[in-house]
């Protein structure tokens, strides 16, 4: 009798792990599914000025004060007047507040507009894909962003992907720590599975595995 118990509490510990290796998520939770199209736009996070991203400076009525610069490596700008003025980590109002302050010890009351013509983004503000993919890459985040708008700009799986087993890394600001999701991006893009559409956020970085066999 101990040895036919012993055998079915076996069989039931296979039977578990063989659950839990087919749901492909390693024990991770799961994120709530986004529809294909979003029912209502909203908008995101205000924008902030990230490396080689391009901005347009007009300072009104003084047309040789105004440019167009492209933010350095370093994360600073130089036009007229203002050298080496720190970009990175700004919205762009905040930095057309710092741009007229500074332009203030030369006219008088300046008008300064930022506009971001050609935008990257901070590192916080991109969604980064990588592993078993056609061409990894890090895209900026844009209000409304779902796993499969990320999958497209990326040119989908590539042929050995584990899809199923990949993974979403977030970082949670109320905790202030890192959480992993499991993510279902074969049956997302093989299936048309709707409920593995999730939405993003800044800053996520989706992993993909290859398959072991």
């Amino acid at each position: 009798m101990r040895a036919v118990a012993r055998a079915l509490g076996l069989a039931g510990l296979s039977a578990v792990t063989l659950t839990a290796c087919g749901g492909g998520g390693g024990g991770r939770p799961v994120l709530p599914p986004a529809s294909y199209v979003a029912t209502q736009e909203r908008p995101g996070e205000e924008y902030v000025i990230g490396p080689l991203d391009s901005l347009q400076i007009f300072v009104w009525r003084n047309p040789e004060l105004s440019a167009k610069v492209q933010v350095r490596p370093d994360g600073r700008i130089t036009t007229p007047l203002i050298n080496d003025m720190p970009a990175v980590g700004k919205t762009p109002a905040v930095l057309a507040d710092d741009m007229k302050k500074a332009l203030s010890e030369y006219i008088s009351n300046p008008l300064v507009s930022v506009i971001v013509e050609e935008f990257s983004g901070t590192f916080s503000q991109q969604v980064r894909i990588v592993g078993a993919t056609e061409k990894p890459a890090s895209i900026p985040f844009r209000a409304n962003m779902t796993l499969l708008d990320a999958m497209i700009a990326v040119g989908g799986l590539s042929e050995f992907a584990a899809g199923d087993r990949a993974r979403l890394v977030r970082f949670d600001r109320d905790t202030g720590k890192q959480r992993e999701y499991a993510l279902q991006i074969s049956r997302l893009l093989k299936k048309g599975d709707s409920n593995a559409n999730v939405r993003l956020e800044p800053g996520d970085v989706i992993i993909i595995p290859e398959s072991m066999f």
